[in-house]
């Protein structure tokens, strides 16, 4: 062979090396593309499927509202010389409460609260001795609507949906026991900017405060009535307040008497008696 010849060979030799590895990079671009474009779709689906998770253990079934709570809240009235809640049915699944029928010739003292809210627990260690004795002398009623406006400061563990979940539990099972506990999560009431008490202590709390119905302990530590909360906390802050004046609750707590909101000192006990005297009650 020719010196030119070999250099022909060899020029023919390189551009057929050079063929072959466009070639080859060639069918590895399209592979890339095609496991690519199918990682897209793969990630796409995934994603959709994780969003599908999250959306649906984040909605819970609205389910009935407990027992003895119809009107969104339990009803406190004196009888011989007791406190006893009022009982009713349970609002029905996809219902609407219904609001209390009032005595307008006795102080209808209506409470809308969180328990963890610390003007709450002012409220009740200050002036919830005399309230019960005006609701166990027959001249006023008590009714106390938990609901959950502080989710927010309790660090992600919605202790304020917790804990009103937890009272209706003891509403539904085991009535005469939600005002002495109403009470008892007060005195254990935790600090804001902390996770609360957990659904155990919450069970405990309410066997200690006379709820010893079987059914109350797994009914809190499973947060049977989470979605009522958050149902009845919607009604609360959009909706207008039955038997008052009021759009809506703007704050906690919120005490209305025969319909006037109380704005006075939540300490004072002497000013929350001549605001209830003022307005039709007997204390």
């Amino acid at each position: 062979m020719s010196e030119n010849e070999s250099k022909k060979a060899r020029r023919e030799a390189a551009r057929e090396r050079a063929r072959l590895a466009r070639a080859k990079e060639q069918a590895r671009r399209r592979r890339n593309k095609t496991l690519g474009i199918s990682g897209i779709i793969v990630g796409a689906l995934a994603v959709a499927a994780i969003v599908v998770v999250v959306v649906a253990n984040s909605v819970q079934p609205a389910g009935p509202g407990p027992r003895n709570m119809a009107s969104d809240g339990v009803l406190l009235k004196g009888s011989n010389g007791q406190i006893v809640p009022v009982t009713t049915k349970a609002t029905p699944e996809g219902g609407t409460p219904t609001p209390t029928k009032q005595d307008d010739s006795v102080a209808n003292i209506t409470v809308y609260s969180d328990y963890m809210c610390p003007y709450c627990n002012q409220f009740e260690t200050s002036q919830m001795s005399q309230i019960k004795q005006w609701v166990q002398d027959g001249s006023a009623t008590l009714e106390l609507h938990p609901f959950n406006l502080l989710d927010r400061v309790s660090l992600g563990s919605k202790y304020s949906t917790r804990s009103a979940a937890a009272a209706a539990c003891v509403a539904n099972y085991d009535p005469d026991a939600f005002l002495a506990y109403n009470t008892s999560l007060y005195e254990n009431q935790p600090s804001e900017s902390t996770r609360g008490l957990t659904n155990d202590k919450l069970a405990s709390l309410a066997k200690a405060a006379g709820a010893t119905n079987e059914h109350v302990a797994s009914c809190i530590t499973h947060q049977t009535f989470a979605g009522w909360v958050a149902d009845a906390t919607n009604r609360v802050l959009n909706d207008p307040i039955p038997n008052s004046s009021l759009d809506k609750v703007t704050g906690t707590p919120t005490v209305i008497v025969n319909g006037k909101q109380y704005n006075g000192s939540l300490t004072d006990t002497d000013a929350f008696a001549a605001f209830v005297e003022q307005n039709g009650g007997k204390a």
